[in-house]
């Protein structure tokens, strides 16, 4: 569903190249779930902007689903983006003069989902936030945005979610409820890209991709097996 050939980003910072990504091959089968590990700066969250058509490599190709996307112009990006990817961003970006359920119907409307009403409220209440629907987003800690976020994500039905350290804001019992939404998603046949730093939550995984500098280090199943979500401690 997803392959990357040779794949690089590269930023030029006065007279120095910076090389986010380097020479990055890598692919991945619809409905699997995989989780991309890394420390700050390996360049896993600038991999998923790649897969997911918010940016474009410098070099190499990106097919998905047979179509090259790495070549694609910015309205063509946007349409591949509403009709093809879901997207858990680390930093929300709620609309902050919407309600929670009006942030999850805009893109339920947005994607031409039917009956968007009736899935926006089911999305919030299926992260938790059944009675918090009416609040905006000063209203809501940042676990509860994150949750919005997700339920924004949920409600889209799209065949691709993209998952940036989802349960960074969350507290830990909050955190494996995200987790097992992800993986139920996963367990549907949704293709899901999971980012994050803590090497216990890629466990939810059979495989891992781990990125240092830029660069593949390692692909395969978790350094220490996979184990079941209520088994998961960090």
């Amino acid at each position: 569903m997803i392959e990357l050939k040779a794949i690089g980003k590269h930023y030029q910072m006065g007279e120095i190249k910076v090389k986010a990504l380097d020479d990055i091959n890598l692919e991945i089968t619809k409905g699997e779930i995989v989780v991309l590990l890394g420390p700050s700066g390996s360049g896993k969250t600038t991999l998923l902007n790649l897969i997911g058509a918010l940016d474009s490599p410098t070099a190499g190709e990106i097919d998905i689903n047979g179509t090259r996307i790495s070549k694609y112009k910015r309205s063509q990006q946007f349409k591949f983006r509403r009709n093809t990817i879901a997207f858990i961003f680390q930093t929300f970006n709620l609309f902050p003069t919407l309600s929670a359920f009006e942030n999850v119907q805009y893109v339920a409307e947005l994607s031409k989902i039917k009956e968007s009403k009736k899935k926006s409220k089911d999305a919030l209440e299926a992260v938790g936030l059944g009675g918090r629907i009416r609040h905006f987003p000063h209203q809501l800690s940042g676990g509860e945005q994150q949750r919005v976020a997700i339920a924004r994500a949920l409600v889209k039905e799209s065949p691709i979610i993209l998952a940036d350290e989802p349960t960074g804001e969350l507290d830990f019992k909050t955190g494996k409820q995200i987790l097992e939404l992800l993986v139920q998603q996963h367990g549907n046949g949704t293709t899901v890209l999971i980012v994050t730093h803590n090497r216990e939550i890629a466990r939810v995984s059979n495989r891992v991709v781990e990125l240092h500098s830029g660069k593949v280090t390692s692909d395969g199943p978790p350094q220490n097996g996979k184990v079941p979500i209520d088994k998961l401690h960090w």
